[in-house]
This record gives structure tokens, sequence and C-alpha cells, in this order.
């Protein structure tokens, strides 16, 4: 219990120590958004990296350079425990936003620090507001913020190596904002800490990025097949990292 006990005394104060730092980036954002978005992305960087070593967890990373340095992406992954944003987070080297359920907005003090990197809150329950979600982070792209969708929706608890279902329309977001889509697949995440709730425990996670997908330049009957195509392309690297682990 003790790497729990780290991560939570960690995580609170660390959210309480960027009250008044959140206030100071702010202010520094009235004149220069981008220095403030770059501040927030390190800040939050470096906790979540503070956070895996706390927590004892070994990550592999695969296929980093695949990303695209010059602009802002859609990242669509596999979702299996809160460490796939820890470990996504970790890796970020450009502002970037979660697409997130609502429930989050109202966890005090975490709700600030998930806005200040952009994040949208998405009501499953509620369809226009649903719908404004996704046009919020089509600007977002727009405005060169990156966003890491989950489209199974929720957290898969079945088997490791298996994909629930994905959900269409967020990927919408990168054929409305017209920016390459970068799959990726994590496995293992559960393993630090929903498989042994409510303790923390060190594991090996993998993060591998596939090759980006030019959403602009896909034909029409490419963009129906898009969706198959992201569960196929993921899938077949969550198989190959069960050899890994």
């Amino acid at each position: 219990m003790l790497r729990t006990l780290l991560c939570i005394i960690f995580v609170v104060l660390f959210l309480i120590i960027m009250l008044p730092v959140s206030l100071v980036t702010w202010i520094i954002g009235k004149k220069n958004p981008e220095l403030q978005d770059r501040i927030n992305m390190l800040t939050v960087r470096w906790a979540f990296r503070v956070i895996l070593f706390l927590a004892g967890t070994k990550l592999t990373v695969i296929g980093e350079e695949k990303i695209p340095k010059d602009r802002a992406v859609l990242f669509v992954g596999n979702h299996r425990g809160f460490f796939d944003i820890v470990a996504t987070y970790s890796r970020v080297v450009r502002p970037m936003g979660f697409v997130a359920k609502i429930e989050l907005k109202k966890v005090p003090l975490l709700n600030i620090q998930m806005s200040n990197i952009h994040c949208a809150f998405l009501d499953r329950k509620d369809l226009k507001q649903g719908l404004q979600t996704i046009l919020s982070c089509i600007q977002k792209v727009k405005d060169g913020i990156s966003i890491c969708i989950f489209p199974e929706g929720t957290r898969n608890t079945g088997e490791e190596g298996t994909l629930l279902p994905f959900h269409e329309g967020s990927l919408k977001i990168a054929d409305k904002a017209k920016c390459p889509i970068v799959p990726f697949a994590i496995t293992n995440s559960q393993a630090v800490f929903e498989a042994h709730l409510p303790a923390i425990k060190s594991a090996h996670v993998i993060l591998e990025y596939c090759d980006p997908i030019d959403t602009p330049s896909l034909s029409k009957e490419e963009k129906k097949g898009l969706r198959a195509r992201l569960e196929s392309t993921i899938l077949e690297k969550l198989q190959e990292h069960k050899e890994i682990l």
C-alpha cells in the first residue's frame, strides 16, 4: 500500500500547489496563450511522470517517432484503465487534451487542471451536449491542440488483447478538423490499479503508436471503413503485446 499512499499524497499536494500556479498561467495566457498552454502541458506531463515513477510502472513505448510533431492530431486508442491517461500524457511534446466523462468535471481541483490542458467533458446521455463537445474538440484541433479519445466509450474490463466496438461519432473530429489520426494501443495498464483496487502496484505497461492516417486524403468509401480500420489496427497491436509481456 506504500505506492498507493505516495501517489495519493503527491496528487493531492500537486493539485493544491497548482491553484496559484493556474492563476499565474491564466494571467500569462491573456497576452501569450501559447506560452500558457506550454507551461500547463509541461507541468502536468512532469506530474504524470512522477506518478508513473511512484507507482513503479515500467512503461515501454513503441513507435513514438511516427507522431507528427508539426501539427495537431487526433489520438485514438483503446481504454483499459486510469493509467492509460497517465501513460499517454507522460509522452506528449505539444499541448493535448482528452475527451473525458462529464462526471470528472465535478471533481474539485482536478477539473481545473483538466480544463487547463484542454480536456473536453462528454455527457453520453445528452446528445445535444455531446455534439457541442465534438464541435469544441474540432475547434481545439484547428487551433493546434491535439485531442486524445477512447472511442470504446468506457473502460474495457474484458480479456487482455480485446476491444469493445468503437463509437464513430468522436472520429468525426479528424474529418472536420482535417487532421491526421494516430492510432495507439495500450496493454496492461489496468494491472497498475483497476486489477486490485484500491491498491496501486508495479506493472509493465506497453504503449504503441501506429502509423498515422491522413484523414483528409481518404476517399468517401475509405472514410466509411475508418472505424473498422482503426479497430483492426489497434487489435493487431494488442495481440502482439501479449507476446511481449
